[in-house]
């Protein structure tokens, strides 16, 4: 399924879209793309419309040098919908695309109509050591020579060998070889340290909604992991899910970083089911949004 444009503030989005029904809105990782959701959105779209962009600074979309602030990148996606002429949506978001799912449910509420958060960032500080050192001084001159095309094609050709004698490498490996070989381009590797920097640093993580959970006790949120998630621990799941009133947890067992795309199947029968059983967020007035920031019943 090949990406459809639209330009905003200047700058031209990608984005995937496909079915018909209520929205739902997919938003990938960092240094990803819309194409990570290329094994559900088939299924998901026998009942819902499905929208995948590519975040602006990823995929096909634009590069420039701006704001990759997790509320620049809400705000973004909110010009989207708008563009597309879609009032709200159900928000599923993996791994970076959960943080900016979670500041798009912040901004935004009455546009969110469910929040689905897949192995996400944002619930804590622990995080890849890899992510952490590129944070670091001259990290951004590091990261061009282990990304270089010749070494993309190389590795590309050793899974091909692999396939052929039926040792094919796992969805995991190929999500993120495929994140990996995008950073071969200057600009995109550019907009990547630009996005990392926002949200990590040599500590680890610092950007964090764990002190706004409590907000959503009256947003219906559904929550993926895999138990063997070496990128985010499975624990961030766990405490999210304490911290979230009413949330949903569900653990995929012998699952990474990836379960869309390493057990798509039930995946789709996740949120499908999540769906069916929740109804859409209700508008919350201001009243409302006072007794939940202060605690004061009026």
């Amino acid at each position: 399924m090949e990406p459809e444009r639209v330009t905003l503030h200047g700058h031209e989005i990608a984005y995937r879209t496909m079915g018909s029904g209520p929205v739902l809105m997919l938003l990938h990782g960092m240094a990803g793309s819309s194409a990570t959701w290329r094994y559900v959105m088939p299924e998901l779209a026998r009942d819902f419309t499905v929208v995948a962009p590519d975040l602006l600074g990823h995929g096909d979309s634009a590069k420039p040098r701006s704001d990759y602030s997790l509320g620049a990148l809400a705000s973004g996606v909110r010009d989207l919908m708008i563009a597309l002429g879609h009032d709200h949506a159900t928000f599923i978001g993996q791994s970076y695309g959960g943080g900016v799912a979670m500041q798009f449910a912040y901004q935004y509420p009455e546009r969110c109509d469910r929040l689905v958060l897949v192995g996400s960032g944002g619930l804590g500080s622990e995080v890849t050591s890899i992510l952490k050192a590129l944070t670091l001084p001259g990290g951004g001159f590091v990261l061009p020579l282990g990304a270089t095309r010749g070494l993309r094609d190389f590795v590309a050709k050793v899974g091909g060998w692999f396939a052929k004698v039926g040792a094919a490498p796992s969805a995991s490996a190929l999500e993120m070889f495929r994140s990996y070989s995008a950073l071969t381009d200057p600009e995109t590797r550019e907009a990547f340290m630009l996005t990392l920097r926002a949200v990590v640093d040599h500590r680890g993580q610092c950007v964090s909604a764990r002190e706004r959970l409590y907000l959503t006790r009256e947003l219906p949120t559904q929550i993926i992991w895999g138990d063997a998630d070496p990128i985010i621990p499975v624990q961030h799941g766990h405490d999210a899910h304490a911290a979230m009133p009413g949330s949903r947890l569900a653990i995929f067992p012998g699952v990474g970083h990836f379960p869309h795309c390493e057990a798509p199947r039930r995946f789709v029968e996740v949120v499908r089911a999540f769906i069916t059983d929740t109804p859409s967020a209700k508008p919350i007035s201001a009243q409302r949004w006072r007794e939940l920031l202060t605690g004061i019943e009026v």
